[in-house]
């Protein structure tokens, strides 16, 4: 019997492909007769162009052309796509809507040519005052997303008003809240390789992407021709994504407008400076949060109100309270309040754990302020205040350990060392302190069909196919790993495909989706491939069980057994001289999603030390215990789970890109200036899985993981950094500048 490899430490099927650079991302596929695209952005937050002059560039050596939006005889005639990235269409007028903007792109026969002939495009523009900053604009209430409505009371019976609840409460804290804009800064820069066909009917584009056939469908409409040309997208290795890379940026339509232009294939590689801009940010974000709560430490009332930016160019809409403060904690009295300013700067994007990063850091350390103001035990508190079900809807969560998290996760991480008294231990120069903090993140199925197809061959080995994408996470491994399981034959005999259009709509790799849709596909395409199987065993002449009734058949173990005989799938085909035989299958959510609330949980414990006359923070040790229901591959998961806490060290210490007053340019802008953790700010960080199957959400009770280690881990840092020093800083990152203040 073939031993499984679901929830063992598998090494990525990729691996040795990544290391040797056999691996080729979007800008390593090589074309004939290749061309090179390199765009021009603006230097102003907003206004118009007055005149663009593009002479010399279109005389320069190597130039194909030069276009832009005053050349009617070059109109691009690029199409907006509503709701889908950017909303206005790359080159169709002269407005500047945020400076770094595409307003121009040279195209030439080498990238350094390009390069250089964008260099000599000057612009003049009619400059407008700029709206940069969150109180520069009107609060508007958010637009409702996922269904849910952005500003939401429950009171409990006999209370009035959440203003009310909170006079009533013995305890009350109240905290405000600043989170600045931040970047994705994905090891790949976003980059497009497009190719016509002779008849200019279909279109293949090499083009990292999150979600590969909502790229090709959006990049479809975009080019806005008639008929409509085939458009496939080939993204089989993507190096980063982190939500930058859900929607096409612009450059991706442009690449194909220009190809269809000038009959050649084309290439556009941003530069990291106009990643930065081009490809969107963390938008930033005020929240206020306020608790009540009695003086045993018994919540209340939560209320958790927050303001994001929201760009003139539109994109994500930020709703940082509704999946923590709506969802962590149980209270009689909840109030929720999520809106935006509109503001002239760069498009805004899903970033890892794109609302519940910035939401918790907010609530997570409200929690520990509480804590102190009730003088009970920070973990104790959030036991004490533990839901069983939504505070929201009431529904029952699919499955729910995060008892057990804390419970490990003290164990693990020597919480019972914790001092509550800030400033109370001192080694030497270094002042010590513990933190806490909860995680809790979305872990559903989704409504729509998810697709995966299995190909079996006479030497037994298996192809398994979906177009989801793996952006690092080890989705191709998670693939192979799932579909050596349901078929029960060897990983080496696997051979996942991903990233291809041409293959069954896969599961996003956002919204820490793919794992628990794709798992739920493999299984129905298993099973519908065995059943093809037995159909082939009782059907075809030649097979040892021709004329048999499949009811007496099975298959295990990558054989077909029956009537006293046992045969592997690929002694079968090639028995009745067939070189494949293959399913497709697709799945969806169903009625469970109306009947339970699916998020993973997760508790994170951390220890910092501050130096006492710097005020350098350094953490020392970091533990998080998840539930994240089946573990798929436990290397993979950890990693992820690694990588979301690393995220929320960058979150907590260091990342921030400020935007210049009046100018709109983004200060950190180049890998220079904007600041990253780096392996001498990580710790040795201890993960721990518990392991423990979702009956709920598929057949392997498997949940994702990759951005739960993100939500709450920086809260954690800050609550330590205050047992540490009792600063209280609610501003990220916690830069030394602001410990000193506390510390002087």
């Amino acid at each position: 019997m073939t031993v499984s490899p679901l929830g063992r430490e598998i090494d990525r099927v990729d691996g040795r492909s990544k290391v040797t650079g056999a691996a080729r991302y979007s800008a390593d596929y090589p074309a004939p007769n290749l061309a090179h695209a390199y765009v021009v952005t603006s230097t102003i937050a907003r206004g118009t162009i007055r005149q663009m002059e593009t002479a010399a560039a279109r005389s320069a050596p190597g130039v194909i052309d030069v276009y832009g939006p005053d050349t009617p005889d070059r109109k691009l005639g690029l199409r907006l796509v509503p709701g889908a990235g950017e909303q206005f269409a790359p080159l169709a007028d002269n407005l500047v809507r945020y400076r770094g903007q595409i307003i121009a792109v040279v195209i030439a026969e080498s990238f350094e040519q390009a390069r250089e002939a964008a260099a000599l495009v000057t612009t003049t523009y009619d400059e407008q005052p700029a709206r940069i900053e969150l109180g520069d604009g009107p609060r508007t209430p958010v637009a409702a997303v996922g269904g849910h409505p952005t500003q939401e009371t429950i009171l409990a019976p006999g209370v009035d008003s959440i203003d009310a609840a909170l006079a009533g409460s013995e305890v009350v804290v109240a905290a405000d809240f600043h989170g600045p804009a931040q970047n994705h800064v994905a090891l790949e820069v976003h980059a497009v390789l497009a190719t016509w066909n002779r008849e200019r009917t279909s279109l293949t584009m090499h083009s990292g992407a999150q979600i590969p056939h909502t790229h090709a469908q959006v990049i479809t409409l975009q080019l806005g021709l008639n008929p409509p040309p085939t458009v496939r997208l080939i993204a089989p290795f993507v190096g980063g994504g982190f939500g930058g890379r859900i929607v096409p940026a612009g450059e991706a339509a442009l690449a194909a407008a220009l190809a269809y232009r000038v009959q050649r294939p084309v290439r556009l590689v941003l530069t990291r400076e106009q990643e930065f801009t081009v490809a969107s940010h963390r938008g930033r974000v005020d929240q206020t949060v306020r608790l009540g709560a009695s003086r045993a430490g018994v919540l209340t009332v939560v209320s958790h109100k927050t303001t994001t930016e929201m760009p003139t160019v539109g994109a994500w809409n930020t709703v940082p309270a509704e999946s923590t403060s709506g969802m962590l904690y149980k209270t009689p009295n909840l109030h929720l309040d999520q809106g935006q300013v509109v503001l002239d700067v760069p498009p805004t994007a899903a970033m890892r754990a794109p609302h519940e990063a910035m939401g918790s850091f907010a609530l997570e350390t409200a929690m520990d302020e509480l804590a102190v103001a009730t003088g009970i035990d920070p973990l104790t508190l959030r036991q004490r205040n533990y839901a069983t079900v939504s505070p929201r809807s009431g529904l029952s969560f699919s499955s729910k350990h995060l008892d057990d998290c804390y419970r490990i996760g003290a164990q693990r991480f020597g919480w019972r060392a914790r001092r509550a008294e800030p400033r109370s231990r001192v080694d030497g120069d270094w002042l010590i302190g513990m933190g806490t903090a909860s995680a809790i993140y979305h872990g559903d199925r989704l409504p729509f069909p998810v697709g995966v197809r299995i190909r079996l061959s006479p030497d037994n080995t298996a192809v398994i196919s979906s177009a989801t994408a793996d952006l690092g996470t080890g989705a191709l491994t998670m693939l192979a790993i799932t579909g050596a399981h349901e078929l029960g034959i060897p990983l080496r005999r696997v051979t996942p495909e991903i990233g291809d259009t041409d293959l069954p709509p896969g599961a996003p790799a956002a919204r820490s989706t793919a794992t628990a849709n794709t798992v739920a596909a493999v299984h129905s395409a298993a099973t519908a491939v065995a059943k093809a199987l037995i159909d082939l065993a009782v059907t075809q002449a030649g097979s040892p069980w021709y004329g048999a009734d499949a009811k007496d058949l099975t298959y295990a173990d990558g054989r077909v057994r029956g009537a006293g005989r046992s045969m592997s799938f690929g002694q079968l085909l090639s028995t009745v001289g067939r070189d494949r035989i293959e399913a497709t299958a697709t799945t969806q959510a169903g009625p469970e999603l109306s009947e339970y609330e699916f998020y993973c949980f997760g508790a994170h414990f951390c220890e910092v030390r501050v130096n006492r006359f710097t005020g350098e923070p350094r953490i020392s040790r970091f533990t998080s215990v998840v539930d994240i229901g089946r573990v798929i591959n436990a290397q993979a998961a950890r990693s992820q789970i690694v990588g979301g806490v690393i995220f929320g060290i960058g979150q907590a210490l260091l990342e921030e890109n400020p935007f210049e007053p009046g100018s709109g340019r983004m200060a950190a802008a180049n890998m220079a200036d904007y600041m990253l953790p780096v392996n001498a700010d990580i710790p040795k960080i201890d993960v721990h899985m518990l392991d423990r199957p979702d009956p709920h959400i598929n057949e392997l009770g498997a949940r994702g993981c990759g951005e739960l280690g993100a939500v709450g881990s920086a809260a954690a840092i800050g609550n330590a950094i205050y047992n540490a020093t009792g600063a209280r800083i609610r501003s990220t990152p916690i830069t030394l500048d602001k410990i000193l203040e506390h510390l002087t």
